[in-house]
C-alpha cells in the first residue's frame, strides 16, 4: 500500500495506471452496494415484520435512492472546485450510522431515515470515487470506470445472499454485524485519501490539459439528453428487477424466499462480469458501440422473459443481466468526454440520475404491482430497451477523439 501512495508523486498520475488504488475503490464500491442491495433483499422480511404494502417499499427505495440522486450532483460540482479527499470516508462513516439505525428500528418512520442515511453515503461515495478512478486510470478510462462500476455491482450481486443465509435467518437485528464492513470501507477509503491527497500536492501548480472535441454546443446538448434517456430506460428496468424480481419469481414459480435471493443473485453476478467484459471493449471500440449492443440487444431477452418457465427464466436473467451491465460505465465515460474538466459534476449527476431514477421507478412499479399484479409490472418494462434507438444520435469514437 505505501508503494501505491508514494508512486504520484514522483510520476505524473495521467501518465501511469494505478492499479490497487482503482481497486480499492472497487471494493469500497463493492461494501456500498452491499449495503443497498442488502436493503431490497430484505423486503419480503420487512414488508411481512411490518405489514407493508408494495408502495411502502417503493417509499424505501425512493428515500434511499433520491437521497442519493439530490445530493450526487452538488458534491460532484463542490468537488470539481474543491476537491475534498477526507469526504470519502466521512461518507462511509453515514453508512455506518444508518445501518446501526436500520439494525434497532422499530417503527417504518425509522427504516426511511436509515435508508437516507445510507443514501447519503452513498451520495459522497460516488461522484469523488469516479473521479479517484479516473485520476489512477493513466488514460484508461473505460478499464477504470468498469473496475470501479463491478466492485458495486459484485456488491449488489452478494448483497442478497448475505441477507438470505444471515439476516432473514437471524431477524433484523443482524443487520448490525454488517457494520464491521462498514467500518473495514472507512480504513480503506482513509487510504486512498491519503493518496489522493498526496495527488493533489504532486500536482499543485500544474496546469490541466483538457482533452477537447471539435463537436459543436448543440451536438454535446443532444447527447447528454440522450444519455440521461438511456439511463432512464436501463436503471428502470434495473429498478424492476433489484425491487421486485424476488416477490415475481415467488408469485409465479412458489419459490421460497431464499431461492428467490439466490436468482436475484445469478442475474447481478452475471452484471458483475459484463461490466468488466463491456469496460474492455468500450476503450478498444469506443463507447457507442457498447452502449449500442447493452441496451438494444438485450430487447428480445427481455420481451421473453415475463413468458418462460422458471430454468428460462433463470437463463434469460442472467443474459439481461450480461448484456445490459456495460452500458452505465460507457454512459458515464461518454459524457465525461463531452464534457472535459467536469469530472465530478459529470459522475454526480448520472450516478444522481441512475439513482433517482431507480427510486421514482421502484415508487411507481410498486404502484402498478399493487393494482395490476407483479406480471404487469415486467410485461411493461420489457419494453424499455427500445430507447436504445437512440444510439444512433450519439457521436463515435472518432469525433470524440483530441482535437
Amino acid at each position: 500500500m505505501a508503494d501505491a501512495t508514494s508512486k504520484p508523486v514522483s510520476a505524473t498520475a495521467a501518465e501511469v495506471t494505478i492499479l490497487p488504488i482503482i481497486l480499492a475503490v472497487s471494493f469500497c464500491h463493492m461494501i456500498n452496494d452491499i449495503m443497498q442491495s442488502m436493503i431490497s433483499a430484505i423486503y419480503p422480511m420487512l414488508k411481512t415484520d411490518y405489514a407493508l404494502d408494495f408502495w411502502q417499499i417503493g417509499i424505501l427505495t425512493l428515500a434511499f435512492q433520491c437521497t442519493a440522486s439530490l445530493l450526487q450532483p452538488v458534491i460532484g460540482i463542490i468537488t470539481d472546485k474543491k476537491p475534498f479527499p477526507y469526504s470519502l470516508p466521512v461518507g462511509m462513516g453515514s453508512t455506518f450510522i444508518g445501518l446501526f439505525m436500520l439494525a434497532n428500528a422499530h417503527s417504518y418512520g425509522v427504516l426511511v431515515i436509515s435508508a437516507s442515511l445510507i443514501g447519503i453515503g452513498s451520495a459522497v461515495f460516488h461522484p469523488e470515487s469516479s473521479r479517484v478512478a479516473r485520476l489512477a486510470s493513466g488514460g484508461r478510462y473505460g478499464m477504470a470506470q468498469s473496475v470501479f462500476q463491478v466492485g458495486g455491482n459484485f456488491g449488489q450481486s452478494i448483497g442478497p445472499l448475505l441477507a438470505a443465509f444471515i439476516i432473514v435467518p437471524n431477524g433484523q437485528g443482524s443487520v448490525a454485524w454488517f457494520s464491521g464492513i462498514a467500518l473495514l470501507g472507512i480504513v480503506v477509503l482513509s487510504w486512498v485519501a491519503r493518496w489522493y491527497k498526496a495527488h493533489m500536492l504532486a500536482n499543485q501548480g500544474r496546469k490541466r490539459v483538457l482533452k477537447a472535441h471539435n463537436l459543436s454546443k448543440r451536438t454535446v446538448t443532444i447527447s447528454l439528453i440522450v444519455l440521461t434517456i438511456l439511463t432512464f430506460s436501463k436503471n428502470a428496468y434495473m429498478a424492476s428487477i433489484s425491487s421486485y424480481y424476488t416477490f415475481f419469481v415467488i408469485e409465479r414459480f412458489q419459490v421460497t424466499v431464499q431461492q428467490s435471493q439466490i436468482m436475484l443473485f445469478i442475474f447481478l453476478g452475471a452484471v458483475a462480469l459484463g461490466t468488466v467484459i463491456g469496460g474492455l471493449v468500450g476503450d478498444k471500440f469506443g463507447s457507442k458501440v457498447v452502449i449500442w449492443f447493452s441496451i438494444l440487444g438485450v430487447l428480445p431477452f427481455t420481451l421473453a422473459m415475463p413468458f418462460a418457465n422458471l430454468p428460462v427464466t433463470i437463463g434469460l436473467s442472467a443474459i439481461i443481466g450480461f448484456i445490459m451491465a456495460s452500458s452505465f460505465p460507457a454512459i458515464v465515460v461518454m459524457a465525461q468526454e463531452l464534457v472535459p474538466g467536469r469530472v465530478g459534476m459529470i459522475a454526480g449527476i448520472f450516478f444522481g440520475i441512475a439513482f433517482g431514477i431507480g427510486g421514482i421507478a421502484a415508487a411507481v412499479l410498486g404502484i402498478f404491482a399493487d393494482r395490476y399484479g407483479i406480471t404487469f409490472v415486467y410485461n411493461v418494462c420489457a419494453f424499455l430497451p427500445v430507447f436504445g434507438l437512440l444510439t444512433v444520435f450519439l457521436p463515435g469514437k472518432k469525433a470524440l477523439r483530441v482535437a
